[in-house]
Formats: C-alpha cells, structure tokens, sequence
C-alpha cells in the first residue's frame, strides 16, 4: 500500500514538482568564474594575475612514462572537446604552456593521496599532485572554473567561448579519507549504465566511494557460481513487483573499473543476518524450518534472518564472501547488520563473531552498519553510523565506546545523510521516517564533533546512502542527490574553517547551470538562489 500510493504521488507530481525534476537549458556564462566558487570548497585560494584562456591551440601535456596521467589527460580531454571543437590533444612532450598535468617534485609536498596544486596563469594552467588520483581531483575543479557551457556534450560542437579559467592558485586536499555515496540496488534494480552515470556524477564532487547495497528482501542482485538461484530467482523481482534484475560478474566488474577509473573504490554490502528474504526464499534450507517463504515486494523491515544455529548458514555465507572478496580489490566488504530484528541479541552476536573472521580469511576488512557495535566488532573493522536525533543515548554510547577501542565510524546520520529522505512535506518522492532533510540540514553539521566523546582519529569520513523504496529512474535518483549530495561531499572534502551556510548557497546555485549542461534532473530547492531566479 505504501509504494502505491508513493508511486501514485511520484506520477501525478504536478506542474510545480515535474518542473523542478526537468533539465533547463544552460546559458553560456559571460564572466571568469572566481576560483573560490568551487565545490567542495577548496583548502586555500589565492587569485590574482592574468586567466587562462583555451583556444585551438591548446594541448594537455603529461609527464612520460605515467599512463594514469594519460588516462587522466585524456579524460579531460573528452571532457572538454564537444563543448569547445579544440582537438586539445595529449602529448608527452615538455612545455609549460597549456593544459600541464605533473606527478611529484616540490610543489607536491604535503598534499597527500588525493591532494592537488591548481595554479593558472597567462600560458597556463598547471595540476600537480602527489598521486594520480590528486590529479584527478584537480581536474574535476578546473572543470568547475570554466563556463557551464562547457558541460554540454550535444549541440553544435565549438561553442563560442572565451573559454578562461580565472588566474591565480588553488591548493587542496581533503579533510577525511573516506567520502562515500550508497546506491541501494535492491529495493529496485538499476542497471550498469544507470550505475556509470551515478558514478559520473559523484566523481565531480570528489566522491571517492561507492557503497553498493547488492541483496536485501526484495532482491539478490549479483550472480554467483556457488548458489545461482540468489539471482536467477532471489533477483526476479522488486519493490512493486517489477521485474529486478541482477549483474553477472563481468557486469560487476564492469562497474568497479569504471568506478577506479574515476577514483572510486566500490565496497560491496550483503546484508546479513537480516534483509536476507530474497535469499531465504532462493534456498529453503537456509531457513531454520527448511519451508523457502514467497519473493516479497513490500517495504517492511525487520522480519526475515538467516537461521544462526545451521552450519549450512555458515557454508553459505563462506562461499557469498570467498566469490565477492575476488570480484573486489578494495580493502572492504560490507556485512550489513542492521535491523535485524528477527535474531535474538544472542544469535546476533554469535553470529557476527562467526562470520568477521570469514571476512578476513578472504583478505577484506569488516563494515557493519552501527548496530554491529552491540557485538564484538574485529580488530580493524569499521562501523557506519546511521542513527538520528532521536537514537536513544545508550545506542550511541556503544557507538562511542567501541570508536575508543579502536573502530572506525563513518557517519551517515540519516537526518543529515540519508538522501532518500524527503526534502519537505510536498516532495513527490522518499520517505519521511527521520524527518524532512532540506540542503541546510544536509550541510549544517560536523562530522568531527557528531558523536560526542568519539575520537577524532576514529571518524574515518561521511557517506550519503540513496534507498531506493520509492526510486525506480535515473531522474528519481538524480532529483534525491541533487543537491544533497554536494553538501555532504563538502563536509567530507573542506577543511572545517571553511564551513559558512551562506557562502555554500551561493556556491551550489552556481551549479545548477552546468547540471542544466548535464541533464541532471535537480530538485530546484528553495533554500538556494538559482541564477534563474526560480
């Protein structure tokens, strides 16, 4: 009943609501953009001196030998060239005009993994950086510093300019190192076109995670070798009854090569000991009565858990985790661990000191959702945060006290990071469970004092999870994240001092014309003053 009527609401939207979800032609900007108009703020800006100007000469030039530089290169250079008509060719030739991408040497020093050094003159504009990635990042703020025009990637190709990127220097580096985005895929499947246009947009906020929600009740969405029916069956359907779907392995592999070449690293989650009916009712003698119950559509949590006590629980999620660990070159894997209301605090317990070392005889570090912090978290492993104002006080001190002992948080406070949560009472899509979460309260708020008593060292970053319930498109998606996400990507990537609500507003509006450029389908939120005025 609920997804009907969320369904009913998404298609009847009205005028005002289908209007805020369609794109909006961009206009050419007829000014430099200051180099403090980035998002994610930048460390530290100083302008001054004269702009870079693109033209038809202009050749991006990397260092020799570096073939991640080249890629780099050459994905700006793909970037660039429908908007403009510059051939803006790559070359490993030396030079000190143009585009230049440099690894290492002495204006590196002190910018770590994914830092980078922006300095733009008359003869050009220079990204060095310590590590590949750091030129990655400075790529996705040149990019910001030139007119939105030149996110269109149809139309008529050499778009007049003037195409200057504002003089002077950016120097950056992110404040944690975890900055992560979830994709629920369960609920309801999105393919791996869908996921590589995510995956696109979140890599332009300097996003380096991608958390990917792979089985839950309504759906198993990966194949493997081992239990083929969590697919073939367990994957058959979807919130509302759709059809699913799932992703072979070369489809999911797919996926995390297009992630790394954007510098993501994709951390798979199968929830476990509960969210687990699309699997129960793949397998019956996964369920402690041997009866397989019926595929489920609906949105209730709560009600299904492998059975604790069965060795064969143990000899399958041995094989999940061997067939995952394998597809995955991250460092994580994610066990879930929430809501699981049908397992005693006992079997839950058991079952978490069970199945942490299967994680790690397969060579990954265990992520668990916070309620992993009841049990006995491993040496190493890393629990996310998704309480809320209203999380009782002793569930936050088990939180706080295992980040003393050594766990890692990541935040993702569902009142400030939840994406799936509606803006305000007349969003036509969401959820509303831990109240409405407007673009302020997505950026209103600091990770390095959320949870009081943690240890600084402890908060590894913030990550944003979309549920999809009641998402079903790339537009539904698009109209959630945007433009949530580009708060909660500057409270993971800004230094703190940076932190100015006003000064933000001003900055995101600035971003609407280029997702305009994109064919990104926004939510036009009132709390921002869009250029258009509207």
């Amino acid at each position: 009943m609920l997804f009907s009527l969320l369904m009913v609401a998404a298609a009847g939207m009205g005028t005002t609501a289908a209007a805020a979800i369609s794109p909006h032609p961009a206009r050419a900007a007829a000014t430099t953009v200051p180099l403090d108009r980035v998002v994610p703020a930048p460390a530290s800006v100083q302008p001054g001196g004269r702009p870079y100007t693109l033209g038809d000469d202009t050749r991006i030039r990397v260092p020799a030998g570096s073939w991640e530089s080249r890629r780099i290169a050459g994905y700006l250079a793909d970037l660039l060239r429908p908007a403009t008509g510059y051939d803006l060719p790559v070359t490993t030739r030396g030079g000190n005009d143009g585009i230049v991408l440099r690894l290492g040497g002495r204006h590196a020093r002190g910018l770590g993994a994914e830092g980078y050094r922006l300095t733009s003159g008359g003869r050009a504009v220079t990204i060095t950086a310590a590590r590949p990635a750091g030129l990655f990042r400075g790529v996705q703020t040149l990019r910001q510093l030139l007119p939105a025009a030149v996110e269109r990637r149809t139309g008529r190709p050499g778009r007049p300019g003037p195409w200057r990127i504002a003089g002077g220097t950016i120097a950056d580096r992110p404040r944690y190192a975890h900055r992560g985005a979830m994709l629920d895929v369960s609920r309801h499947f999105f393919t791996v076109a869908q996921v590589k246009r995510s995956i696109d947009q979140l890599a332009q906020y300097k996003i380096n995670t991608l958390h990917l929600h792979l089985s839950d009740d309504q759906g198993w969405r990966i194949a493997l070798a081992s239990w083929p029916r969590l697919a073939t069956y367990g994957g058959s359907t979807q919130v509302g009854g759709g059809p699913g779907g799932y992703y072979t392995k070369d489809d999911y592999r797919e996926i995390v090569r297009y992630a790394a070449d954007r510098y993501l690293t994709v951390i798979p989650e199968i929830d476990m000991p509960g969210h687990t009916n699309a699997a129960l009712a793949s397998y019956a003698e996964l369920n402690c009565d041997g009866k397989a119950p019926p595929l489920y559509t609906g949105t209730s949590v709560g009600f299904s858990s492998l059975c604790v006590p069965k060795k064969v629980t143990y000899d399958f999620i041995d094989d999940v985790i061997r067939e995952i660990a394998a597809l995955t070159p991250g460092r994580y894997l994610h066990i879930g661990g929430d809501e699981a209301h049908s397992t005693s605090h006992q079997d839950y317990v058991a079952f978490m000191d069970r199945v942490q070392p299967v994680v790690a005889k397969y060579g990954k570090t265990v992520i668990g959702w916070h309620q992993l912090t009841g049990a006995r978290p491993a040496d190493g492993a890393v629990a996310q945060y998704w309480g809320y104002d209203k999380t009782g006080a002793p569930e936050r001190a088990k939180v706080v006290d295992a980040a003393k002992r050594g766990t890692g948080i990541i935040l993702s406070p569902a009142d400030h990071a939840y994406l799936d949560m509606k803006y305000d009472k007349d969003s036509p899509l969401g959820t509303n469970w831990a109240g409405y979460v407007g673009v302020r309260r997505s950026y209103d708020w600091d990770p390095g004092d959320y949870l009081e008593g943690a240890p600084g060292e402890a908060i590894l970053g913030v990550e944003a999870p979309l549920w999809s319930e009641t998402l079903s498109t790339s537009a539904h998606l698009e109209y959630m994240t945007f433009p949530r996400l580009p708060a909660l990507a500057e409270l993971g990537w800004s230094p703190a001092d940076t932190h100015d609500w006003a000064a933000f507003r001003e900055r995101l509006a600035a971003q609407g014309p280029r997702w305009d450029a994109q064919g990104i389908h926004y939510y036009r939120s009132p709390e921002v003053p869009w250029p258009d005025g509207r």
